[in-house]
């Protein structure tokens, strides 16, 4: 594969699986601020319904004002959540954030889960009137996922940017002109709008997804290889087949989400030729719908436990090699214990990466689409209504 021209994109995960969240700010500001120290692109924080620890957008909203650079990425549910719901929400993030929001995209297919939320009939429901099973398969609701995603863009391009008027001569506050009807029928919901938040300041916060979730490779499977993750200190990935096989049923339908809708997709792999075939993979199902050369961005996300000092230096290495090697576009990596890991990346890792010109040394742009290198859309109803001019 070519070498990529541009310097590798880095995330880092501020959860971990077995480590007990916590529900205090402070501990999610001081790593947040410690990725910005090592000017990150962006950090993720998992959510699920039903799980323990706080909502995962709130958090980040709260501690918004405390960083400046880093983005912003909190996962998002969206079986049981109102679509317009999820865009003034994630909308509001990338306000108080200045235009460093960004959202993971996830879904529930558990009883336990709609149960909570008083949604005992799902997608069927909506679909025949006949009382489903409560839980939905999950290629099902992965294509609601999908169209949850549209209708959030749209809801965004509902205020042009120059809406907003804030005449008090005159009493107006905006153009009504400027402000659009959605008007989206799915299969579970639609939607009229226009949104009651103005357009975000990055326009469209960042969209990802993450396209193999939690099995244990791209095509619910094993791994076929751990490659050179072991000599940076990688754990043992868990999970049983029957889950494994469970997820590979929506295996088909995230990537569809991702390649249609993602700003930037993640791929979970121990291997570069893994991480390279779900890329090459990826980037054919987008050119199918008609996206642009490049998009989405392909992040490989890693598993990573930094035990020491060598560990580190063999992280740079390792993402050096696999970058130069054309797989990724960059690394979300999901470290093993947070505070530990972190700390070890950014004072150990960090350096070295920026002598290989492999990671900025301060940031150029303010917003999280420009850490990336994503232009700023507009607003597909400003395009259309200055084309009917």
């Amino acid at each position: 594969m070519p070498e990529p021209h541009h310097p590798p994109r880095l995330a880092v995960a501020l959860d971990a699986p077995g480590v007990p969240p916590r529900h205090d700010a402070a501990h999610y500001t001081a790593l947040a601020r410690l990725a910005e120290h090592g000017t990150l692109d962006f950090v993720t924080l998992g959510d699920r319904f039903g799980g323990p620890g706080p909502d995962a957008l709130a958090v980040l909203a709260r501690i918004a004002p405390d960083t400046e650079r880093i983005g912003l990425v909190p996962t998002v549910t969206t079986t049981h959540t109102e679509p317009f719901h999820v865009s003034t929400a994630v909308a509001t993030l990338d306000w108080v954030s200045r235009g460093r929001a960004g959202w993971t995209v996830e879904v529930s297919t558990t009883e336990a889960e709609a149960a909570l939320v008083g949604r005992p009939q799902v997608l069927g429901f909506a679909r025949t009137g006949k009382d489903p099973h409560p839980a939905a398969p999950p290629a099902e609701v992965w294509s609601e996922a999908g169209e949850v995603a549209d209708v959030v863009g749209r809801l965004w391009d509902s205020w042009e940017d120059d809406a907003e008027i804030r005449d008090r001569a005159t009493g107006r506050f905006v153009d009504r002109a400027k402000l659009h009807h959605v008007d989206f029928t799915g299969r579970a919901f639609s939607v009229r709008g226009p949104s009651i938040v103005p357009r975000p300041p990055q326009g469209r916060p960042v969209t990802v997804v993450d396209v193999t979730g939690e099995t244990d490779g791209p095509d619910g499977g094993p791994s076929p290889g751990t490659g050179d993750l072991p000599h940076v200190g990688v754990p043992p990935r868990g999970g049983s087949r029957e889950r494994g096989r469970s997820r590979e049923l929506g295996e088909g339908a995230r990537r569809e989400v991702a390649a249609a809708r993602a700003d930037v997709a993640l791929v979970r792999a121990e291997d570069p030729q893994t991480a390279g075939a779900a890329r090459a993979d990826l980037l054919a199902r987008a050119r199918a719908h008609g996206r642009a050369p490049g998009g989405p961005l392909v992040l490989a996300s890693l598993p990573v436990e930094l035990e020491s000092s060598g560990d580190a230096a063999g992280l740079a290495a390792l993402l050096g090699d696999w970058f130069a090697q054309g797989v990724a576009d960059g690394f979300h990596l999901r470290l093993a214990d947070p505070v530990r890991d972190l700390a070890r990346f950014v004072e150990g890792t960090v350096p070295l990466l920026r002598e290989r010109g492999l990671l900025r040394r301060s940031y150029e742009g303010t917003t999280l689409r420009e850490h990336l290198g994503l232009p700023r859309p507009a607003s597909i109803y400003a395009l259309a209504r200055e084309a009917a001019r």
